[in-house]
């Protein structure tokens, strides 16, 4: 049976309610969505749609590097944006953080953001999946290794 593991760091923002900043159960990690906060300050980062996108990703790389993991393990990725006109913008940056082969990813345009950013991002990543979780070399977890 899988333990839930609840992953912290101070170098993304920290939760502000009834939530962890990610969770890691068996050999996943499910972070929350992320906004362009700056960790040190609380503020939202100044300037443009990139500026955000690569403080999001930035917070979003501290999260995963708390649970000993990186932006290669991210396997899924929902990005929620204000504005559709900034997909390009956004894409931009998002292609320097994930290289290919990319995560899976689902894009949308919401009405609203908390703080009225224009991004959020969260991610699912497989981190250190080299069967050390149980399920022996005969791919019992499914994934085929």
């Amino acid at each position: 049976m899988h333990n839930k593991r609840v992953i912290s760091t101070d170098q993304a923002p920290a939760a502000i309610g009834p939530y962890s900043q990610a969770i890691a159960f068996g050999p996943l990690l499910f972070t929350s969505g992320q906004i362009p906060l700056d960790p040190a300050n609380g503020a939202i980062v100044p300037g443009d749609i990139q500026a955000q996108t690569r403080r999001v990703l930035d917070n979003v790389k501290a999260v995963l590097q708390a649970a000993g993991a990186g932006m290669e393990h991210v396997v899924k990725t929902t990005v929620f944006i204000k504005d559709m006109n900034d997909f390009e913008k956004i894409n931009q940056i998002y292609g320097e953080y994930f290289p290919s082969p990319s995560p899976a990813r689902s894009l949308v345009q919401v009405a609203r953001l908390p703080k009225d950013v224009g991004v959020e991002i969260e991610v699912i990543a497989a981190p250190g999946h080299e069967h050390g979780h149980g399920h022996g070399s005969s791919g019992g977890c499914g994934c085929g290794g």
